[in-house]
């Protein structure tokens, strides 16, 4: 309980100051919100002079902005107390929380399949490569640490190239095709699958690679144990071998696997741009375009408590696995 409590306290001050920044950074953004919402309606209406700054001051009233800093920041304190993101500036009068929820699950769908996919098939190469080792082991090798080292967004836009404009398979934007409307029938669910599939290889690719790296690593540590020479020994078959060693060098990719999740919410942000997917990266990067700024706070307010709470179950995790690791982190408090 001591060890749980520690750690609770030093994840809510690491909150506690990710709220402070999440309010202050988005408006470090060069720019006026107000301003980018009244040239935009001004295009359409042609309306200028007194008109244009009437309506200025009306929306500085309606967000708040008119205010003091100070006054602003305790609105938000006090909005947030009430689990009240605000209402976004680009898309008024629509609530923060309904963008958001609108979009969450688009990334939690590319997401959550490409980190179990690739953590599974990942580690399963990894022990089968060092395994056998040789020729396979030295190629297998190369291909992993290939994919591992190429960011996700740059394989990305290398898929975008290669199979939207030269070779033109699948779509280049989008969750759906323009002008559908999203409803439950094989013809949307097989549409939304043809966008689905170029997003999905950029992150599930480079996820195998660097699960396999760091798998690849383990396992071959766990070659030279005594139990691989016992169990060959006894003639045990390969697959119950590899079995074994999978088994025993999972421990640390155990804890990349939970990271990841933790990090599911903001960890396409990029892929989702390149695709113009409609999930949390396309939303954010829209927000900041317009200095949106409680979309902005309320993305990375969200991303902020995922990453937290999973470190925070991880090292609760530790704690109960190893006894070693509460003993020692309490007996230094």
């Amino acid at each position: 309980m001591r060890y749980a409590l520690s750690k609770a306290a030093w994840y809510f001050m690491a909150f506690l100051a990710a709220v402070v920044l999440n309010y202050f950074l988005p408006r470090l953004i060069p720019g006026n919100p107000v301003d980018t919402i009244v040239a935009r309606m001004a295009q359409g209406g042609g309306s200028e002079g007194e008109a244009r700054q009437q309506m200025y001051q009306t929306f500085l009233r309606e967000f708040g902005l008119d205010r003091p800093p100070l006054e602003q920041f305790l609105n938000y304190l006090g909005n947030l107390l009430q689990g009240d993101l605000g209402t976004s500036f680009g898309n008024y009068p629509a609530k923060v929380a309904d963008l958001i929820a609108a979009s969450l699950p688009w990334t939690v769908a590319l997401q959550l399949p490409a980190i179990l996919l690739g953590w599974i098939l990942g580690n399963w190469l990894g022990v089968l490569a060092a395994y056998r080792g040789g020729w396979v082991d030295r190629w297998a090798f190369l291909g992993f640490l290939t994919l591992s080292n190429i960011p996700y967004y740059c394989l990305a836009i290398l898929l975008l190239y290669a199979f939207s404009v030269a070779l033109p398979l699948f779509p280049s934007f989008g969750g759906y095709a323009p002008g559908t409307t999203p409803h439950l029938s094989l013809d949307f669910i097989l549409n939304v699958l043809h966008h689905y599939t170029l997003p999905f290889l950029s992150l599930v690719l480079v996820l195998i690679g660097g699960q396999a790296v760091g798998m690849r690593s383990m396992a071959i540590y766990e070659l030279s144990a005594d139990y691989v020479h016992y169990l060959r020994s006894l003639g045990v078959s390969d697959r119950r071998i590899v079995w074994s060693i999978f088994r025993n060098a999972m421990l640390p990719q155990v804890t990349g696997l939970a990271l990841a999740i933790g990090s599911l919410v903001g960890g396409a942000l990029l892929t989702e741009v390149v695709f113009s997917y409609p999930g949390i990266g396309s939303l954010l990067f829209t927000a900041i375009r317009q200095n949106d700024y409680p979309l902005i706070q309320g993305i990375t307010l969200l991303v902020t408590v995922a990453v937290l709470a999973a470190n925070f179950i991880i090292d609760l995790t530790y704690g109960l696995i190893d006894p070693r690791i509460r003993s020692a982190q309490v007996g230094e408090r």
